[in-house]
């Protein structure tokens, strides 16, 4: 059996970040040959082209972390319609130097939570066209534009009862769409 070692970019930096809470409870309605390890984009620096040649040890581990992966899990607030600007400052710093990008081939899945009944749809469809810019595959359906409300998560963190059909399926079409990609 593989193991296939996942780069989750949560793209909030807020202490109880529901995209955060997301991230950890959906992990675990992955098969055990899955592991997930959340990168660190806090401590990035505003990108700056001017830096490629000379990139700091934040943006160095961060490449590493994607090259080391074998998919992408992205789990994104939406911020004025769009993605959140810590997530763009970090997809931008691992795509380059210009040809050196490390999302390529990645395969990727996308989610995101909002306490707004149309989740992160906008956000969503943002990181994808960037993700299709990138050359990294990304799941396409079934889409999961989570409305945050009572329920979403149980007394431990975990995915409440209510969405737990419908999370467990998208995982398990983000399982083989990562199976897919790396076969």
């Amino acid at each position: 059996m593989n193991q296939y070692n996942i780069a989750v970019i949560v793209g909030s930096l807020r202490k109880e970040s529901f995209n955060r809470k997301l991230a950890h409870a959906i992990v675990k309605l992955a098969p055990s040959e899955f592991s997930f390890k959340e990168v660190q984009i806090d401590d990035l620096p505003l990108y700056n082209q001017d830096d490629d040649a000379n990139q700091a040890v934040s943006v160095k581990r961060l490449k590493a972390e994607i090259a080391a992966a074998q998919g992408l899990l992205f789990v994104t607030p939406e911020y004025n319609r769009s993605i959140p600007g810590v997530l763009k400052n970090a997809i931008d710093h691992a795509s380059r130097p210009y040809g050196q990008s490390a999302w390529a081939g990645k395969p990727a899945g996308v989610l995101g939570a909002s306490p707004g009944v149309i989740g992160t749809a906008l956000a969503q469809q943002h990181l994808r066209n960037v993700l299709a810019y990138l050359d990294a595959p990304t799941l396409g359906q079934p889409e999961a534009f989570i409305h945050v409300r009572d329920g979403l998560f149980d007394e431990t963190g975990d995915i409440g009862e209510g969405s737990k059909k419908f999370l467990q399926n998208w995982m398990n079409h983000y399982v083989a769409w990562v199976k897919k990609h790396t076969a």
